[in-house]
């Protein structure tokens, strides 16, 4: 670690349970961000900054000027840019030493294990259950943690997923026979400033795993209500039922 690393990463290495040897794991980690959008701005633009060493950034959209108020990734002049695009000049910008990939494509069930098995975590911040629904297969054929966050209106949840035998996924939350595809930001808006809260919880639990600090969200959901600022913990537990994991258990 030379003068450089030493002067941008000193305040977050003051931390004990971080110190050089996390920093260093930091900068030897690779992340698959799925969705540039309102959560993964600042999930992308935290971990870059915190000096995550390689990044995978995937995203088959392009910049609107309908996200410009929430999507803080993407600046005014990269309207029309891919998002992936967009996301790899701002944050080369903000971190010229993170290595930056971008998949500017849609992933699917049968694109993502590929992606997957080459990461050390997974940040799912999509706004579909077709997506979510698949990463999470993804994740768990491979046993690679899981961070999840989503956010509508003035709501917003977080939790993540070990990978593990025995631990919960995202099915044993959201199960199979309800509909799940009716709310969006388009039809139902979004207060900005909540992905960014969602986005940053996300980061935070990355940054956590990656470096080995803390304790791990797996097995809670966070539930925000935005507009009483109120947070509920909810305990996950495994399905036996789930068509995922539950073979696992």
């Amino acid at each position: 670690m030379n003068n450089d690393h030493l002067r941008r990463y000193h305040r977050q290495m003051l931390l004990p349970t971080l110190g050089i040897a996390g920093q260093q794991r930091l900068a030897a980690a690779r992340v698959l961000i799925v969705g540039l959008g309102g959560l993964g701005s600042p999930v992308a633009m935290y971990l870059a900054a915190a000096g995550v060493g390689k990044l995978l950034l995937a995203d088959g959209d392009c910049v609107d000027f309908s996200n410009l108020h929430r999507q803080i990734l993407h600046p005014t002049a990269h309207v029309g840019l891919a998002k992936t695009e967009s996301a790899c000049r701002t944050l080369a910008a903000l971190n010229p030493e993170v290595e930056l990939v971008p998949l500017a494509t849609a992933l699917t069930a049968e694109t993502l294990p590929q992606w997957v098995r080459q990461v050390d975590v997974v940040l799912d911040c999509s706004d579909n259950f077709t997506t979510r629904f698949a990463i999470n297969a993804a994740c768990n054929a491979a046993g690679v943690p899981l961070i999840s966050g989503a956010a509508l209106r003035l709501e917003g949840q977080v939790t993540a997923f070990s990978g593990r035998a025995g631990d919960p996924c995202y099915r044993c939350l959201f199960p199979d026979g309800a509909d799940y595809s009716s709310d969006t930001c388009a039809t139902d808006g979004i207060l900005p400033p909540l992905v960014g809260i969602i986005g940053g919880m996300q980061a935070t639990e990355a940054l956590k795993l990656l470096a080995g600090m803390g304790t791990p969200l797996f097995g809670r959901l966070l539930l925000l209500d935005a507009a009483t600022m109120n947070w509920r913990s909810l305990r996950l537990r495994s399905d036996p039922g789930c068509p995922i994991c539950g073979q696992r258990i």
